[in-house]
């Protein structure tokens, strides 16, 4: 490699060598701690570089906020022209996947991520139109916040207090040939926003007091660097083939078991921070459990639980989970039955945040009779609880 190399020059002829070495596309995905770090612009950067190296790359969609240094990017490669929807009396502008698989680059460059398409289109979210372009063949370079992370969503909660509600599974992440943490300085992140390159001046003052805040950035500036450092180890991994890494990511013999009920927001908790412990602890497997007793049949809930329910059975199929559902009035009965069949070595399990939870335990419910029959059996298995 020649030191003197431009980076960008590199990084443009990686990505072209994954391109050119594969029938299926390519999944190239700039990672940030928030807006402004300037994903938009290292995506138009690349465009242009592919260009120059004689790639047939176009613009799919791109969102430049009106930042001139992201504005004065958009030259020399082709943009395609935003297919109009009429959605409620209103034209609203979107992606035209129709006309990208018409036209067929090799790249197409894809900004938004974790987008919410108009109702009736092909499909629901942006990344599900990423996900079929690769599956057609054309590679696709695209951006997305830390925060739309499906399985961090409770953590950037807590940190932010902003329910964010356009989420990408974290699968999609995995399954990326490459995934880049486009990184700022907090300093620097806010000195942009303070200088009205990021938001309308009128919402700066908002932007700093709340989501912009120092702390708030830091954590998720963590959150970034640590989702890119657990991703590249994998893949450092699994290109060694099997070789010893300096943060080796090989599949253990741990098997974990979500337990949930139809507490929509307990359930939702308990799948997401069980799906963050598969992925650190490199499991086998992992399991999302519904018992189903009498007192939760069909006729005797209500439609919008069962819709929730439904829901986060989904939301952890997307995690990646396996889903278990069985019948049974004797709840800790069959989480023991379930837990020795599928060999689990964690049971993950939820339990409110209310004044004196610890109290709780001592009483009589299902999680202190889960973990007083564990602690009897004499097993190796272990309980992580989640506070919801």
């Amino acid at each position: 490699m020649n030191p003197a190399a431009d980076p960008r020059d590199q990084s443009a002829e990686r990505f072209l060598r994954l391109v050119q070495a594969r029938r299926r596309g390519t999944l190239k995905v700039y990672l940030g701690l928030a807006a402004g770090v300037g994903k938009t612009y290292r995506l138009l950067q690349e465009a242009h570089d592919l260009h120059q190296h004689g790639v047939d790359v176009l613009i799919g969609y791109i969102e430049t906020h009106g930042r001139a240094g992201t504005v004065a990017e958009l030259k020399n490669v082709p943009l395609l022209p935003r297919k109009q929807v009429f959605y409620k009396g209103h034209a609203v502008e979107e992606m035209d996947v129709e006309a990208i698989i018409q036209r067929r680059p090799q790249v197409v460059v894809i900004d938004e991520l974790a987008h919410s398409n108009v109702p009736g289109s092909r499909h629901e979210k942006r990344w599900q139109d990423v996900e079929y372009l690769v599956a057609q063949g054309i590679s696709v370079i695209t951006a997305v916040n830390v925060q739309h992370l499906e399985s961090l969503h409770d953590q950037v909660l807590k940190i932010t207090g902003t329910d964010v509600t356009e989420r990408i599974p974290d699968q999609l992440l995995k399954q990326a040939d490459e995934v880049v943490n486009v990184d700022l300085t907090v300093g620097e992140l806010r000195a942009r926003l303070e200088e009205g390159k990021i938001y309308d001046p009128a919402k700066v003052p908002t932007a700093l007091a709340n989501f912009f805040q120092a702390e708030n950035l830091l954590q998720l500036r963590r959150l970034a660097v640590r989702e890119v450092a657990q991703l590249l180890g994998r893949q450092v991994e699994s290109e060694a083939g099997g070789a010893p890494a300096v943060a080796p990511q090989r599949r253990n013999d741990d098997r974990l078991l979500a337990c949930i009920n139809s507490n929509d927001k307990a359930a939702r908790e308990i799948i997401r921070k069980t799906s963050r412990l598969a992925d650190r602890f490199a499991a086998a497997a992992w399991y999302v459990l519904y018992v189903q007793t009498g007192r939760e049949t069909a006729d005797r809930i209500g439609l919008a639980t069962q819709r929730h329910l439904l829901n986060n059975l989904q939301l952890a199929a997307e995690l990646g989970a396996q889903i278990l559902r069985v019948k049974d009035d004797d709840i800790v009965g069959a989480i023991r039955r379930v837990a020795q069949e599928k060999n689990a070595t964690l049971l993950v399990c939820g339990i409110t945040r209310e004044k004196g939870w610890w109290e709780q335990l001592s009483r009589r419910g299902v999680t202190s009779d889960l973990l007083r029959a564990v602690a009897d059996d004499g097993s190796d298995l272990d309980v992580y609880l989640v506070t919801y």
